[in-house]
């Protein structure tokens, strides 16, 4: 299984959170709601930042809450 998102922190080594969103419909009002989800992928070689959009994918438990790696590095952040 592979997702889609946003790099939202580097701070730790080899490690970085992925902001994946989705679209639900709300059960009573039927209004379509944007809910995020957050993820810990495993970054090798520490050449995410934050902002980038990266392609995550689904792999065997690295630690305790880190189950996804980092593929493929989509789109890179806006430099200021």
């Amino acid at each position: 299984m592979t997702k889609v998102g946003r790099v939202v922190s580097d701070k730790m080594d080899k490690t970085v959170v992925v902001s994946v969103d989705y679209l639900r419909r709300h059960p009573l009002y039927r209004k379509t709601i944007r809910r995020t989800s957050k993820f810990k992928a495993h970054d090798e070689h520490n050449r995410c930042k934050v902002g980038d959009l990266v392609l995550i994918e689904e792999t065997r438990p690295l630690s305790k809450t880190k189950r996804w790696i980092v593929r493929e590095i989509l789109e890179r952040a806006q430099e200021i």
